[in-house]
């Protein structure tokens, strides 16, 4: 049972290695890139981040503790059924200028088995011993 104090970035190299390779190589993993928007500017072009892989880990479920007004702040007026968690691990090796991390409103455009371009926003991250656990907001809005 792995205490609640545990942190993956106090793993050793090989084992971030294994949890990367397990995420990167898995055959369910799709191909997407992250891009970020610059701080504050809402006009700005986003950044393109780099390649990345994503891995669907089910939909998204609020705590059980969560109160209404949790749940209600949490989704903003979204449709709870838009929201789902994913692994994403960055293409680019640890530590080279290419390697980066999903972080909170990075824009995420995965393509799914059948070729179809599927756009995301990181609502959410944390760490757990499987890798970056991200909450995804699918966006729902048809793309041309």
């Amino acid at each position: 049972c792995m205490s609640k104090n545990h942190h993956p970035s106090m793993d050793s190299p090989e084992k971030l290695k294994v949890r990367r390779l397990a995420i990167l190589e898995h055959p369910q993993a799709q191909d997407c890139t992250l891009y970020r928007s610059s701080d504050g500017d809402l006009d700005a072009e986003e950044e393109e981040l780099g390649d990345a892989r994503l891995l669907l880990a089910g939909p998204f479920q609020a705590p059980l503790d969560w109160d209404e007004e949790q749940r209600a702040e949490y989704f903003d007026d979204c449709d709870p059924a838009l929201f789902c968690n994913a692994y994403i691990e960055c293409a680019a090796a640890l530590g080279s200028s290419g390697f980066f991390q999903p972080e909170v409103g990075d824009l995420c455009a995965s393509t799914t088995v059948d070729g179809q371009v599927v756009m995301y926003f990181v609502h959410d991250c944390s760490e757990n011993e499987q890798g970056r656990l991200c909450v995804l907001l699918r966006d729902d809005q048809q793309l041309f």
